[in-house]
């Protein structure tokens, strides 16, 4: 995939949540995906820490659920 563009002028796991939100509104993330930080650092290149700072904001949105010992998933419609 090459090296992201980072804009400098903006906290990576900003970016990288950016990414992932338009993945779930555009269906590339059904409902149901796991997105874990393993994930997120293997694609992006980051530290665990912006890993999880992203998939914090994602949670704080309302758009990713996280069960304790299986991870953090798209959330479905109720």
């Amino acid at each position: 995939m090459g090296e992201p563009k980072w804009d400098p002028k903006r906290p990576k796991w900003q970016q990288i949540a950016d990414v992932i939100r338009q993945r779930i509104q555009d269906g590339t993330y059904p409902p149901d995906t796991l997105i874990s930080e393993s994930r997120i650092q293997g694609e992006w290149g980051v530290a665990k820490m912006t890993a999880r700072k992203a998939v914090a904001a994602l949670r704080a949105e309302g758009l990713l659920v996280t069960t304790p010992g299986m991870g953090s998933f798209v959330k479905g419609d109720e």
